[in-house]
């Protein structure tokens, strides 16, 4: 028996293919290469082809999700005590739950709005209503910062939202289907979704690379601080995947992105020098302390960083994550309600067998 589905195939999708031996990202027949310089609305509209019977061209496209964000940002109100994903989940929760373009757009835009303005608010700052004439990822830094992001900046958001948009089969996508599955809407999957991903399993990752540079601190702390860490028995932040068994594509186009953000004056040199020593040292060390098994870089360690340089504080990580994902979500989840059935897998009962009667 294969414990956590492992292996076990639960869905067919047209959506996402992962090959983890080959480390390959596909997303409705094109690898992530080939999708890693699209904006986040040419990728949102690829995924949601022939789910929605009223998609229209690209362009009415982009500009119906500004709209959604406008109106969404109508609904958003200041949610006082919770962390800013718990904001977002919470404001969430005040949406439609439908079936339709309109709902599917308006949970795509949510979170691109609540995020920046729970992060304003934490600061005792107010939102900043968003322009629907901005690019997707133009429009959240603009309203996170409170000034027009550079060229460079949004081009590194939009590589991160497309990296993250579907990735198969994991725990937060089947949840998604799971509820998909019952009819329920859009909304009701999405937060479904978003429980799953808040666990440090799944989405809670990225901030703890940061925590680990910090406490490194400098180039030639970071083979001694990896050795102790390693002997410790502690798992190395940004190292090692589920799936791949090499280098993490996703990686791969973060590294990019970054280096692009660092040649223009928008990333910190000297946090770029470090991490890329740190992993350097990582990798050495993970292979003579688990020669038997590959663990390489994986999407968590670049997102730390691209997310930093982009003012995005480490406990808004996960929050950002599902901005990229939602539109993933709504994705599976109508594929799911149009193509699958109720998703009901059975249970192995191992508990005490009942007794006979004397």
């Amino acid at each position: 028996m294969s414990t956590g589905l492992a292996d076990v195939v639960a869905a067919e999708t047209v959506l996402s293919d992962v090959d983890g031996l080959a480390g390959r990202l596909v997303i409705r027949g094109l690898p992530l290469e080939a999708l890693a310089g699209l904006r986040y609305e040419a990728v949102l509209h690829l995924l949601w082809q022939g789910f929605f019977d009223d998609l229209p061209e690209i362009e009415e496209f982009g500009a119906r999700l500004g709209e959604a964000r406008a109106a969404a940002f109508a609904d958003w109100q200041v949610l006082a005590g919770l962390s800013p994903f718990d904001a977002v989940r919470a404001a969430l929760a005040r949406q439609p739950d439908d079936t339709d373009l309109a709902s599917a757009l308006r949970l795509a835009a949510a979170p691109a709005v609540f995020l920046p303005a729970a992060l304003r608010a934490e600061r005792g700052l107010p939102a900043i209503a968003p322009d629907p004439a901005l690019a997707h990822a133009a429009d959240i830094l603009r309203m996170l910062t409170g000034r027009p992001a550079a060229g460079e900046q949004v081009d590194a958001l939009d590589a991160y939202l497309v990296t993250v948009a579907d990735h198969g089969l994991n725990a937060s996508t089947f949840a998604a289907r799971v509820v998909a599955s019952t009819q329920a809407g859009l909304m009701s999957a999405v937060l479904a979704a978003m429980g799953a991903l808040k666990g440090p399993l799944h989405g809670g990752a990225p901030g703890p690379v940061l925590d680990m540079l910090d406490a490194i601190g400098t180039a030639d702390n970071a083979a001694p601080w990896i050795g102790a860490s390693l002997a410790r028995g502690e798992r190395l932040m940004g190292f090692g995947h589920r799936i791949y068994r090499v280098r993490d594509p996703r990686a791969e186009a973060l590294q990019r992105a970054l280096r692009l953000l660092r040649s223009s004056g928008n990333a910190s040199i000297t946090r770029m020098d470090l991490a890329m020593q740190v992993e350097t040292a990582a990798l050495e060390a993970l292979r003579q302390h688990r020669p038997e098994r590959p663990l390489a870089t994986n999407v968590e360690f670049y997102t730390a960083l691209l997310l930093e340089a982009l003012g995005f504080p480490r406990e808004a990580f996960t929050a950002v994550f599902a901005i990229g994902r939602t539109g993933g979500w709504i994705a599976h989840a109508r594929e799911q309600a149009l193509t699958g059935k109720l998703i009901r897998p059975r249970s192995l009962y191992v508990g005490p067998q009942p007794r006979q009667a004397a």
